[in-house]
């Protein structure tokens, strides 16, 4: 059965080839859509190229829905989407990938049914088409070759879909089996090598030292290092010293 979760139904009209059939589902279910509908597919239907190259997706093809014409695909929609990259003689608003997912997310809130349309692999949709759509989705690629794969268009779509609904933060920190370092824990970390630089005589002339440790110490500060890396640098530190006590140049 599909998820609860509300979300836009991806309309493919007349898709040619199974293998991209199986990608696009591949590429919805990478962004957690499982809502997909397929139109008049050349090679019939079901098509066991297109679960090849699902890799995973599968389910979505067995509960795809599958109709005759693009009027049945759309009988219970109330705003729908088309995905074309080349400039229609056609009144309508034209959106970014994103805009058109931020106004999708508001729909669906509503409690409307948004659908969006793709075209076939070789030319894309029809006026005729574009014609029962709400609105235009075209993405802002290269003007001299404006073409895209049919599961490209789908992974585009979904990825803006994803962002719209879900809080994805910009970067984040893999600590692996680490933590942050504590204050307490690089100030000793800083101590401990102020010490064997001041043993080595680093820290000259004399009256130059404060300011070269005040610098020194602020190296340390702008270092984001966790306690795996302090206990690192400890030992890289121990090491040089008992290198150095053991008289090796």
């Amino acid at each position: 059965m599909p998820t609860d979760t509300p979300q836009p139904h991806f309309v493919l009209v007349r898709p040619q080839m199974g293998e991209n059939i199986g990608a696009a589902a591949r590429a919805m279910w990478n962004f957690g859509l499982d809502r997909m509908q397929i139109v008049a597919p050349r090679d019939g239907w079901p098509n066991p190229n297109a679960v090849a190259m699902a890799s995973g997706a599968g389910r979505l093809l067995d509960e795809a829905q599958l109709a005759e014409d693009l009027p049945e695909a759309l009988a219970d929609c109330t705003y729908v989407f088309a995905t074309t990259a080349r400039p229609r003689e056609l009144t309508k608003p034209v959106f970014s990938p994103e805009g058109a997912m931020k106004k999708a997310a508001q729909l669906i809130a509503q409690g409307e049914k948004v659908a969006v349309l793709f075209g076939p692999e070789r030319s894309g949709l029809e006026n005729d088409d574009v014609a029962r759509a709400n609105a235009i989705i075209t993405v802002p690629v290269n003007p001299e070759f404006a073409s895209l794969n049919l599961a490209q268009c789908v992974l585009l779509v979904g990825y803006e879909w994803r962002r719209q609904t879900q809080t994805v933060a910009e970067e984040t920190f893999e600590l692996g089996k680490s933590e942050w370092a504590t204050g307490q824990e690089i100030e000793a970390l800083v101590r401990h090598y102020e010490e064997r630089l001041t043993d080595a005589g680093y820290f000259f002339p004399p009256e130059k030292a404060p300011g070269m440790k005040t610098v020194f110490r602020n190296l340390w500060s702008r270092m984001t290092l966790t306690r795996a890396d302090v206990q690192m640098l400890h030992g890289i530190m121990r090491q040089m010293v008992r290198w150095k006590e053991h008289g090796e140049d």
